[in-house]
């Protein structure tokens, strides 16, 4: 199997961390740009330069030269956006595997200001991540979260639309509306899904980012090839890529 990633700020720890993911079975091919001074890889990494690394991983994931990619440490904008045009989807949806500053694992969506918004896409999120979640070994339970509890109906209309939704969504995805707990919700779900793309971009970005918790990376479900999507603040990318060999394995994608 091959999984290639990409190298952009700091290429080197990219590097690094695929070495510590690479196995007999598995090879790492590090996508960095040319010139780029490197060190020497690991037994079972790749490096493979080019002018524009993040088109080069995506065309070799799309052509099937590689079974996953993985975005690693390249700019999101033009990663993406390259990503969207080749796969010709208006959005892309992700589905992130996170982690408490306790250890508490779940898959969360949307992690996009633009995704997640309508109650069609919500129902989407939750069976995918119940899909996720139990290939990983994680509850299935999957709780919807609202604005507010359902006694704060009447308080402010864009409350009520997010609990109407909420309480459509689970109903039609066999899941459970949560209101706006999430402090229970985390306790007993393996799957959880925000109000839409703001809250759920918030909620990743307040866990990962200030909280002490852990982004595991963020499966890409809305394109037929397994792409995992990747914070460059991340402290090493070896889990990630423990997560995507995990996704082959069980054939996610």
């Amino acid at each position: 199997m091959k999984i290639g990633i990409g190298c952009g700020v700091d290429a080197a720890k990219v590097v690094r961390s695929a070495g510590d993911a690479a196995s007999p079975d598995t090879e790492i091919v590090c996508y960095a740009k040319t010139g780029e001074e490197l060190p020497a890889p690991a037994k079972g990494v790749t490096l493979l330069f080019s002018d524009a690394p993040e088109k080069a991983l995506i065309d070799d994931l799309h052509a099937g030269n590689i079974q996953a990619a993985v975005r690693g440490s390249l700019p999101a904008n033009d990663t993406l956006q390259y990503l969207k045009s080749v796969y010709a989807v208006p959005r892309l949806e992700r589905i992130a595997l996170l982690e408490t500053a306790a250890g508490q694992k779940f898959f969360f969506a949307p992690v996009g200001v633009d995704e997640g918004w309508t109650v069609a896409e919500k129902v989407s999120f939750a069976e995918d991540g119940r899909r996720l979640a139990r290939a990983f070994g994680l509850p299935e339970k999957t709780v919807l979260l609202s604005g507010g509890r359902l006694g704060d109906i009447g308080r402010h209309e864009a409350v009520d639309k997010t609990i109407r939704d909420a309480e459509e969504a689970a109903l039609a995805a066999g899941a459970v509306h949560g209101e706006i707990l999430i402090e229970d919700a985390v306790k007993d779900a393996g799957v959880i899904i925000a109000p839409d793309g703001i809250s759920g971009n918030l909620i990743f970005r307040t866990l990962v980012f200030l909280g002490g918790g852990i982004g595991h990376g963020a499966l890409i479900v809305n394109i037929p090839d397994l792409f995992v999507d990747s914070s460059r603040a991340s402290a090493g990318y070896a889990g990630i890529l423990a997560m995507t060999k995990r996704l082959m394995q069980d054939k996610i994608r």
